[in-house]
């Protein structure tokens, strides 16, 4: 888990140092869209830029910040994996793995995606550009991102509840002595009780006489006789 939060952090990192060069990103698919003279539809899918980075990019700018752009996706990618064996996990941890999987899967549509507040990326691109053709490109990482500091802070509270839980149980269930216990240790002192009323009505009943005791002579009080 320490592992996942660490890449996660890294992750991070790098976003913010792409978000500060999010209008060299903007530029960069402009340019290659008009080499591939695709300038019509929006860019959809994170394989849309892989296809204008690799046919139609002939910049070292374009390219490293499109590069920039692919890798961070990758990275994610690769984290969700490693996230899937770090803990099972339930529905909740599953939905928010499997959402961003799909989000991160080469040819998803983008286009109806956007980021909403706390983020602003949407805000920095003008209304046409952010309506109808990279609104959902530059939305991709910073919603993935959320899911995965979501599925980070539920499984924290989910693993800290699963280890205090074995505490509190094992507390409840120490008592000083077991109801079986108990239980033959009365059945016990009853038994040894009717033994010895036992012994005492056997005595009674045998009539044993100490045979020292036939020729002892009767006892007289003090004085002479």
């Amino acid at each position: 888990m320490n592992k996942v939060v660490e890449t996660l952090r890294k992750i991070e990192e790098n976003y913010k140092f792409f978000q500060q060069q999010q209008f060299t990103f903007i530029r960069a698919l402009e340019r290659t869209r008009e080499e591939a003279h695709d300038l019509i539809r929006p860019v959809s899918s994170i394989v849309q830029v892989q296809c204008y980075k690799d046919h139609h990019c002939f910049n070292s700018t374009d390219r490293r910040i499109l590069n920039m752009f692919l890798s961070i996706c990758r990275d994610l990618r690769c984290l969700c994996q490693e996230m899937e064996t770090v803990h099972p996990g339930d529905s909740v941890s599953s939905g928010l793995l499997e959402k961003c999987k799909v989000l991160l899967n080469d040819s998803n549509d983008l286009t109806a995606i956007r980021a909403t507040y706390p983020h602003s990326v949407v805000n920095y691109l003008s209304l046409e550009e952010a309506r109808h053709r990279y609104g959902g490109v530059v939305s991709i990482i910073p919603i993935v991102l959320d899911c995965m500091q979501e599925w980070v802070t539920y499984m924290k509270r989910h693993l800290l509840t699963n280890v205090s839980c074995p505490a509190a149980t094992s507390k409840k269930e120490t008592p000083t002595q077991t109801p079986s216990a108990r239980h033959f240790a009365t059945q016990t002192t009853i038994s040894n009780k009717n033994t010895v009323k036992l012994q005492d009505r056997q005595c009674k009943n045998c009539k044993y006489e100490d045979p020292r005791l036939k020729n002892k002579a009767p006892w007289r009080p003090p004085g002479r006789h």
